[in-house]
């Protein structure tokens, strides 16, 4: 019986699909994956996306698209940021 959680399992799943996980953290996954169907789904389904994207060529973002983006995440940032004062 494995003793990996499923939240263990998403903590790990990076480096589970990037192969970096260390021996040990790997095989308690591959344990887990075969005693859980819900994250055995989601490791597969991570798995066949990767593989789709990987596949795809790189396309350039729209004009602006870039500069707005991180304008969105900077100021998302900000309001988490409990050092920064808020705007009303």
């Amino acid at each position: 019986m494995s003793l990996l959680t499923c939240k263990d399992l998403l903590e790990g799943l990076n480096d589970y699909l990037d192969e970096t996980a260390d021996e040990s953290l790997r095989s308690h996954i591959e344990e887990h994956l075969t005693e859980c169907p819900n994250c055995w789904v989601i490791v597969d389904t991570t798995k066949k996306t990767l593989k789709v994207y990987k596949g795809m060529d790189v396309q350039p973002l729209p004009p602006g698209v870039g500069e707005r983006l991180m304008e969105v995440i900077e100021k998302k940032m900000a309001d988490d940021d409990p050092k920064t004062p808020k705007s009303s």
